[in-house]
């Protein structure tokens, strides 16, 4: 057992080694000066960022329909349920309790993140 996680200690050493990439800077003709450097075309970013919203939105929708369906399934069960499925019922539901709030949560803590990394990249 000690062979095989120092073998894979190794291989993920290696993995990450060659994965490491750094940026490069080319030219397609001539020297670049720094006054020929200007930001970065950004016209096409609004169609992008509306069909994000709309693809986050829809599944944000049907993760939310999914979970209350699962809820009122686990419902209807543990009310018809033995005393031992009901034992069982309970220790599936902290489980499914931390994923439905992460399902209603999932779209506020992407605007989140979004808004705080823009205001990183002085995109504000």
């Amino acid at each position: 057992m000690k062979k095989l996680t120092k073998i894979m200690s190794v291989l993920l050493i290696a993995v990450m080694l060659i994965s490491v990439s750094s940026t490069v800077l080319a030219a397609v003709t001539g020297a670049v000066t720094p006054g020929d450097v200007t930001g970065a075309d950004v016209s096409g970013i609004e169609g992008v960022t509306n069909v994000g919203n709309q693809i986050v939105t829809i599944l944000t929708t049907i993760g939310i329909i999914a979970s209350v369906i699962v809820l009122i399934v686990l419902g209807i069960k543990y009310m018809m349920g033995s005393a031992e499925e009901k034992a069982e019922y309970k220790k599936t539901m902290m489980p499914y309790v931390i994923g439905a709030a992460l399902v209603f949560a999932a779209s506020a803590i992407a605007n989140i993140l979004y808004n705080f990394l823009g205001n990183l990249g002085g995109n504000a």
